[in-house]
């Protein structure tokens, strides 16, 4: 008889009750996606790594005050976006600056959504778009260098991006910013 896949909560409330393996098994799990969102929300890959281990023992020992009002995943995915942040406050502090480039830093749990949001939309690109449409877009590659790193012509790269932009338009539109229907009237004078 095959055992059965404990859930996620299950597995949080066995290390709760001194399982020693089960936080393992489920970190083993989010891992993947955990590293995923600590690199999209840290500067580099060493802090990224720091912030999933901080976020981990964090999470480890915090167990016992999991709410249940959560799934579990996004419990943890909240707890990696924090240790991310607050190591990108930490950084910003103990970087030294003339007093005339000092710029105040704002919360940025909302960039790190979008990240996030932006970035699972990509994945849901089948591969062909995604690649194209991240170097054009988002490395600022040329439709011939696009082509070339690809192997295929630069219409393909074209109609590629074109799909991929519609894909994504349709899987954000929550972004969406109304736009009025009528041209805004401006005072003169």
């Amino acid at each position: 008889m095959v055992p059965q896949k404990r859930s996620d909560a299950e597995l949080l409330a066995a290390h709760v009750a001194g399982d020693r393996y089960a936080f393992e098994e489920l970190f083993l799990r989010h891992h993947r996606q955990l590293h995923r969102l600590a690199r999209l929300s840290s500067r580099n890959a060493e802090d990224a790594e720091d912030a999933l281990q901080e976020a981990m023992l964090s999470a480890h020992k915090g167990a016992g005050s999991f709410r249940h009002d959560a799934a579990v995943s996004s419990w943890l995915h909240r707890i990696v976006v924090n240790a991310c942040l607050d190591r990108l406050r930490r950084t910003k502090s103990q970087q030294c600056a003339p007093l005339d480039d000092v710029h105040t830093v704002g919360d940025r749990t909302g960039q790190v959504e979008t990240a996030i949001v932006v970035h699972r939309a990509l994945m849901r690109l089948p591969v062909e778009q995604r690649a194209a449409v991240v170097a054009v877009d988002m490395q600022g590659c040329s439709i011939a260098e696009t082509a070339q790193l690809l192997g295929v012509a630069e219409g393909t790269v074209k109609s590629r991006c074109a799909r991929a932009r519609v894909r994504l338009a349709a899987a954000l539109g929550y972004f969406a910013v109304d736009v009025p229907s009528h041209p805004v009237e401006r005072p003169t004078g």
